[in-house]
């Protein structure tokens, strides 16, 4: 007779209700957790795409074409 595992999954990998009641305290902590970390990289991203797309490159110096010697 095998030894039974504990564990907070039953058989077809879901949740056991112990795992849930373990988890239910930290779910709105964790969910506006996340929510903040996606607004701060958002914010962070909007901010870039904004900031690089003022830029026009009117101080980059653009070179001539080479010149190409004739051939004799």
């Amino acid at each position: 007779m095998p030894i039974p595992r504990s564990s907070y999954y039953d058989r077809n990998f879901r949740q056991g209700p112990a795992l849930l009641r373990a988890r239910k305290p930290y779910l709105m902590k964790n969910a506006l957790t996340g929510l903040g970390l996606w607004c701060v990289v958002g914010g962070v991203y909007w901010w870039t795409l904004k900031a690089v797309g003022q830029e026009d490159f009117e101080d980059v110096k653009v070179p001539d074409a080479p010149v190409r010697k004739a051939q004799s």
